[in-house]
């Protein structure tokens, strides 16, 4: 099958140097991320259970050119176009640290993204799946408070819509980047255990230097909020992991092309609500 890109000045960055389409095609989990260094914070679940295996292989999709970043110190004076170059850069090095498969560069503006008439963002992301066939994708979450990373989310979600139903992946999880999922409650909340390989997780973030010492900590923060959910996941039982990133099954969207994204999000929200009612009028 041929690769369709649509965007002048997308790249596929394979890091083992495998042949295109066999590359793609190897692909078991596949991350679909709004920025550079999304993939890392949201994603490292499917980058953790394929580092150093010989059967599963990652891959990234990074769906924006990443040049409306803040940036202070260093970066200070970097132009949007010499920022665009630096955290593509990083994201390459993020995936040969992580051994990904490959990272795919769609080379969008976050506005190209938004803009819900524009469909060659969707119709690349659904090639890329089409070739990868993958078991497990990870993407934003419905929730989130980034207008782009809401953006990559629905687009990824109407992607696999399309797609034949023996095309479409079994899982889809939609992970927490600028909102998190600590909020659902316990049944909708699904619980990635990614306490190994600590040194890599934190490498993982690390490596976005531009982000980093560009004025957002989100190292320590991204690694911090993982423990911190591991330990607050559950009331009343110990620890049974020591990192943790929440995700909500966005699966049923998939299975059934018929259901409304939002009143889909919106039901999540009122068990919630509801929750929260019911304990406090227990205790009155």
């Amino acid at each position: 099958m041929k690769l369709t890109l649509r965007k002048e000045g997308h790249e596929v960055f394979i890091p083992d140097a495998a042949l295109l389409p066999g590359a793609i095609e190897r692909t078991t989990h596949l991350g679909v991320a709004a920025h550079p260094d999304d993939l890392e914070i949201m994603a490292y679940h499917g980058i953790l259970k394929c580092f150093g295996s010989q059967t599963d292989w990652f891959f990234g999709i990074v769906a924006t050119d990443g040049a409306g970043s803040p940036r202070d110190g260093f970066y200070k004076r970097y132009s949007n176009e010499e920022m665009k170059s630096v955290r593509k850069k990083e994201q390459k090095k993020a995936a040969m640290v992580g051994e990904y498969g490959g990272v795919a560069f769609l080379n969008y503006t976050s506005a190209e993204v938004k803009d819900p008439n524009n469909l060659n963002p969707k119709e690349d992301i659904g090639s890329l799946l089409s070739l990868a066939r993958p078991s497990i994708v990870y993407t934003h979450n419905p929730a989130d408070k980034h207008d782009t990373h809401v953006a990559v989310g629905l687009r990824t979600i109407a992607a696999i819509r399309e797609l034949p139903a023996e095309l479409r992946p079994e899982k889809l999880y939609g992970c927490e980047v600028w909102r998190d999922l600590d909020w659902l409650v316990d049944e909708d909340k699904v619980g990635l255990d990614v306490s190994e390989h600590q040194n890599l997780a934190t490498s993982l973030v690390s490596v976005f230097d531009s982000q980093v010492s560009g004025g957002k900590g989100y190292d320590m923060a991204t690694i911090g909020r993982r423990r911190a959910h591991a330990t607050y996941h559950a009331t009343h039982a110990v620890d049974v992991a020591t990192s943790m990133i929440f995700a909500l099954d966005l699966t049923p969207l998939i299975t059934d092309p018929r259901l409304d994204v939002k009143e889909f999000i919106r039901g999540h929200i009122q068990r919630f609500a509801a929750d929260v009612s019911k304990r406090i009028e227990k205790l009155l």
